[in-house]
């Protein structure tokens, strides 16, 4: 198994991430509004790069099954009927709902995989059902972290470092590592064991902050406090059922 990790959607385009296995991670806040979005009821979430293409493609479905959610600088796009704060994604506003959803950073990521062999969602909530995903399917894969405004984001980083760290630990597996998922274990070895420290430390965790989200930071780095898989199917992200499973041991702490 070899472990390759991005840092940015700079570094992993459409041709890198292209018939591989790829992990997308936008810890604050897409990977979790998405996974707390599917775990609540809706149908799935259309993840698309720009605002013009989800309101046209939002035209183009079944109307009031369908909720166009996002966020531009942090906050909810004037005319969208949700932003991007896991928190208002709840059973009521979204079961049984298509949601076409259009953020800042983890867009890109997913946009970028749609021709992956397989991507799955990954954050601090359901971190421990995405490990068991990948041991079960010993292979190379890619840990593409959707960083911040294009650039590096600490948060992110440390969440691929938590993966790699749990890997490493199970002595079953044969594991080799880029440099910078390498680095990415240091830093998750360094700063991962108080998550939501980290997190209101962080270049966008104070952003979100100062704006009013706050409260986001804390369902943000719940781990393990949502144990589904979403997939990336086509340009579609839906559960992956088998996955919805209560049994799950709990990602390792820092050694």
């Amino acid at each position: 198994m070899r472990i390759d990790l991005s840092f940015t959607p700079h570094q992993a385009d459409e041709a890198v991430l292209r018939d591989k296995t790829v992990v997308a991670i936008d810890v604050l806040r897409a990977s979790t509004t998405i996974i707390t979005a599917l775990s609540n009821g809706a149908r799935e979430v259309i993840p698309v790069p720009t605002v013009e293409s989800a309101v046209k493609l939002s035209a183009q479905l079944a109307g009031d099954v369908v909720l166009l959610g996002g966020e531009r600088g942090g906050r909810r796009i004037q005319g969208f009927s949700l932003g991007n704060s896991p928190a208002e994604y709840t059973p009521e506003r979204v079961k049984g709902k298509s949601i076409v959803f259009s953020s800042t950073n983890g867009s890109q990521v997913l946009a970028n995989g749609r021709y992956a062999r397989s991507l799955v969602v990954c954050g601090f909530v359901n971190m421990a059902l995405v490990v068991r995903f990948l041991r079960e399917r010993p292979g190379d894969f890619i840990l593409a972290c959707a960083g911040t405004n294009g650039a590096f984001s600490l948060e992110d980083s440390v969440c691929a470092g938590m993966i790699v760290h749990s890997l490493l630990k199970d002595g079953s597996l044969e594991v080799t590592l880029s440099d910078g998922a390498l680095a990415a274990e240091s830093l998750y070895r360094s700063h991962g064991r108080n998550v939501l420290k980290l997190l209101q430390s962080t270049q966008h965790g104070k952003y979100l902050q100062e704006i009013g989200f706050e409260g986001d930071l804390k369902l943000c780095a719940s781990v393990d406090s949502i144990p589904v898989l979403p997939q990336l199917d086509g340009n579609v992200i839906r559960l992956k059922r088998e996955a919805e499973r209560k049994d799950i041991t709990p990602a390792v702490a820092p050694s």
